[in-house]
């Protein structure tokens, strides 16, 4: 077990020092190419703008089929009055969930016209001059 484990370090240190001429290399260039340009351009501010938008499109078509599923249900309850109230409710709180997403893009849109910051398209101001 002893010789494994020495022979295994071995092994790994071999390896990581064989890795140190690519690091002494005056130049490496870690810019993405071809179809990961884009990834480069990537900040935190982007990513954060957007899951704001990504967060209120899945929130608002998660609510949408919510409600459509309550009004089949609805439909399907045939009269029973338990099954109704049923759909009535998840009608209803899909409703309001649907409330509740458009007031946080009504309220997103508001903090951009009252103070100027777009967090749909949020953009944090480097210290570079």
């Amino acid at each position: 077990m002893k010789r494994t484990l020495q022979t295994a370090t071995a092994t790994g240190a071999a390896f990581l020092l064989s890795a140190l001429p690519a690091f002494a290399a005056d130049k490496i260039d870690l810019n993405a190419k071809g179809d990961f340009e884009p990834l480069g351009k990537l900040t935190p501010a982007s990513v954060v703008s957007g899951l704001v938008s990504l967060t209120l499109v899945i929130a608002a078509l998660v609510f949408f089929f919510i409600l459509v599923i309550g009004g089949i249900r609805w439909i399907m309850s045939g009269g029973d009055k338990q099954a109704t109230e049923g759909a009535r409710g998840q009608i209803t709180a899909a409703l309001v969930g649907l409330v509740i997403v458009f007031s946080a893009w009504a309220i997103l849109q508001l903090i951009n016209a009252l103070f100027g910051i777009n967090i749909l398209n949020l953009s944090i101001p480097s210290l570079k001059p």
